[in-house]
């Protein structure tokens, strides 16, 4: 057992988007929109958050090759009661690059969860409507060189 060996394999060009959902209150996401969170502004924070998780995936997951991306992009859309997270990334390598991404996604969503638990627990400290969900890759691809 061990890290797959890609020696062999050529180098591509590949990509690969992930995505996810975080549930909150629209207290909390009309907060989130006027800029009112007491640690900052939670998507800024979590893109720079997911951009980096992406770039650390082989130090995270043992069996991951550690690759050079050519980029990693996390962008947001808000609802009324949940923010949905893709993260996007690039590189021209031996092996794909969906870890990455979905370790970006994760990394944002857990990020977004920090700098607004306070507004989401209730009475007893607990998250009744707090939830990370759908996260998946939404497309992975390779390209011959």
């Amino acid at each position: 057992m061990g890290m797959v060996d890609v020696t062999e394999k050529p180098v591509m060009r590949r990509q690969a988007i992930a995505s996810g959902r975080i549930s909150l209150s629209p207290a909390t996401v009309g907060k989130i929109r006027a800029g009112e969170i007491k640690k900052g502004d939670p998507l800024q924070v979590a893109e720079i958050a997911g951009m980096g998780a992406a770039k650390q995936t082989h130090l995270l997951i043992p069996h991951c090759h550690q690759i050079p991306l050519d980029t990693v992009g996390v962008s947001f859309k808000i609802g009324d009661e949940a923010i949905q997270v893709r993260c996007h990334v690039r590189a021209q390598a031996r092996t794909g690059v969906e870890m990455e991404a979905l370790v970006g996604v994760s990394l944002a969503l857990n990020t977004i969860w920090d700098m607004v638990k306070y507004l989401e627990k209730d009475a007893k400290g607990q998250y009744p409507g707090t939830r990370m969900t759908d996260i998946r890759v939404e497309m992975k691809e390779k390209v011959e060189l």
